[in-house]
């Protein structure tokens, strides 16, 4: 087949073209990452053919020359050899099964450009151990990831040169990502601004942040006044009962096998979120604001919105908030839980805490119970430097060029994220 020449987008023509995409699909709500993400993205593939390579498995040592078998994938429909754009699709504290068929496939259509996707080290198939011990978790960072994705965009130059039979040609690169991988593709232009001319970073959390009130705060806010008065009404009653009773308030919810309380409590808050995150209010405050205004038993009605909609269509599970489950080191399909958890205790925090004073969530959920949870699925010692990852990245001060960043006014999320541009 003759290969076509053409000249590659600019980066200003690359983003003009995106941020229409994203103002006419996303409706202003981008989905940001959850504390305990159970989200991958979406089920319909354009390609889940897995293609492996070995990865340095620490980035930071001149002596340990380990490696892992990392596994990636590639769509090339849309290429247009040799010089189409490259844009590397991030993915994060999940399972990668594949490229979805989502707007960025509309994107690479539109400009002609491969799209290539790395799965982050320890998740899914990547998991350098059989073992995910404490111990074994050492090289799970956000700095490895970075390295990790460098090192991947550099192999795939080099062999698609090789394929194409050319010499040290450099095609296009563009970083795109979403929550958690919206910072890291935002760091990775920080920290590699010479391997790809720009990034999208969406709902990206870049600001580590040890006490995240503002989270809670923020659902407060999305909720408006009936919505938030039911919440707090509703977290109220629960403790009540918990004093009382906890085994039969923690059936209502389905989660008897929740022993810790904070982790029950946790479980309700972030059920809560989901509805605001995901741009689903209606769901859970009208029947919570009907219930209270017809003076029905709102526990009943938040159990039945919980089970429905947050086990339910939403697919979230009780036993992401099992400490006792968290504390398994055996590599399973539900091993994300404690891989985001040890990113969560050892570099960004992100404590969702009750705000001292008009908080939705149980004031329980605090920093003790946070830090106590870290302790205790992972040992002495594990706590979140937040002031190192701000300093190494520079929070929301993130001194980068040429990054995109996109957040819902709804979403508790952005006040981990970049929400005002810089001068320059």
């Amino acid at each position: 087949m003759e290969a076509l020449s053409v000249k590659p987008p600019s980066w200003s023509t690359v983003m003009l073209f995106v941020l229409s995409m994203l103002l006419s699909i996303s409706n202003g709500l981008m989905p940001p990452v959850t504390m305990l993400n159970k989200l991958s993205g979406s089920t319909n593939y354009l390609t889940t053919n897995q293609l492996w390579f070995n990865q340095t498995l620490d980035h930071f040592s001149p002596y340990d020359h380990r490696w892992f078998e990392q596994r990636y994938y590639e769509l090339l429909d849309h290429f247009r050899s040799p010089d189409g754009p490259i844009f590397l699709r991030i993915c994060g504290e999940y399972t990668c099964d594949g490229i979805p068929n989502d707007y960025l496939a509309v994107l690479a259509k539109k400009f002609g450009a491969a799209v290539v996707s790395l799965e982050h080290r320890y998740y899914g198939k990547s998991s350098p151990f059989e073992s995910l011990s404490t111990e074994n978790l050492k090289y799970l960072s956000s700095k490895q990831a970075l390295f990790d994705l460098a090192i991947f965009r550099q192999r795939y130059q080099e062999s698609l040169n090789l394929k194409l039979k050319r010499g040290d040609a450099e095609n296009t690169w563009f970083v795109f990502g979403i929550s958690y991988p919206g910072a890291l593709s935002a760091w990775f232009r920080l920290k590699f601004p010479h391997l790809t001319c720009g990034s999208l970073a969406s709902s990206a959390v870049v600001q580590a942040i040890y006490n995240f009130t503002e989270f809670d705060q923020q659902i407060g806010v999305s909720a408006g006044p009936e919505c938030k008065a039911a919440l707090q009404e509703t977290t109220q009653l629960v403790e009540q009962r918990l004093a009382s009773n906890a085994k039969a308030v923690k059936t209502m919810f389905d989660a008897a096998e929740l022993e810790i309380e904070g982790d029950f409590l946790y479980f309700l808050a972030d059920a809560a979120v989901t509805a605001f995150q995901y741009g689903n209010p209606d769901k859970l405050c009208t029947p919570l604001v009907e219930a209270k205004n017809a003076g029905e038993d709102l526990v009943d009605a938040y159990a039945k919105f919980v089970k429905e909609y947050y086990l339910g269509s939403f697919g979230a599970s009780v036993q992401t908030y099992n400490q006792k489950r968290l504390k398994n080191t055996a590599v399973t399909d539900q091993s994300a839980d404690r891989l985001w958890w040890f990113q969560v205790c050892t570099e960004v925090a992100f404590f969702q805490v009750a705000p001292a004073n008009d908080s939705v969530r149980s004031s329980k959920v605090d920093t003790r119970y946070h830090l106590d949870l870290c302790k205790n699925v992972f040992g002495e010692g594990i706590y979140p430097d937040v002031d190192s990852t701000n300093i190494y990245y520079g929070g929301t001060k993130i001194a980068g060029s040429k990054i995109v960043f996109t957040n819902g006014s709804q979403d508790p999320w952005r006040h981990a994220s970049k929400q005002t541009s810089s001068p320059d």
